[in-house]
């Protein structure tokens, strides 16, 4: 008896990044990336599967050293104590055409709270040596306090140092297989 040949949708990390950006000073943002993260689709059908994220709290990376291991220490995500960060999917909705709503349960510091995150689906395609490849762009928004990243410093003329709105974006790949 042959056994019907299963499709998983397998993370793409070349492919793929997770970045924020951060209002400094109440001027400019700052941007950031996470180096080191993997996505898992628990199914054969990307848009009906459970999603799964994981990521390195001590990947992140700003270009700028002394930035980087603020962050890393207890003011904000306290790596030595919270290795990663996680989001787990609730739901997947179709707004329209390409556009999705993704809802999970965002983990940092040990504390998960749901958010909402915009989703573009850029479509499925072929590379150079056939392998069929499924793309989406990740946007959101969370207030950093929520998790407990609630340093902070005022400034002499009003405001304060870092504001508390991360923008969050991802472009994300997948790889089919059977």
């Amino acid at each position: 008896m042959e056994t019907a040949a299963k499709t998983k949708w397998v993370f793409d990390p070349t492919h793929s990044e997770l970045t924020f950006k951060v209002k400094h000073m109440m001027i400019a943002n700052v941007k950031g990336e996470f180096r080191n993260f993997s996505v898992e689709v628990d199914g054969e059908d990307i848009f009906k599967s459970a999603v799964s994220v994981k990521v390195d709290a001590s990947s992140i990376y700003t270009n700028n050293t002394d930035r980087d291991n603020h962050l890393k220490s207890a003011d904000f995500f306290d790596v030595e104590n919270h290795k990663e960060l996680t989001f787990l999917s609730t739901a997947f909705k179709r707004k329209d055409a390409d556009e999705y709503e993704l809802k999970g349960m965002l983990t940092m510091k040990g504390i998960s709270k749901e958010v909402a995150l915009s989703v573009e689906f850029g479509g499925i395609n072929k590379d150079p040596w056939g392998n069929e490849k499924a793309g989406f762009s990740i946007a959101g928004k969370i207030n950093r306090k929520d998790w407990g990243l609630n340093w902070n410093a005022a400034l002499e003329t009003g405001g304060v140092l870092v504001s508390e709105e991360v923008k969050i974006a991802g472009e994300i790949q997948f790889v089919k297989q059977s």
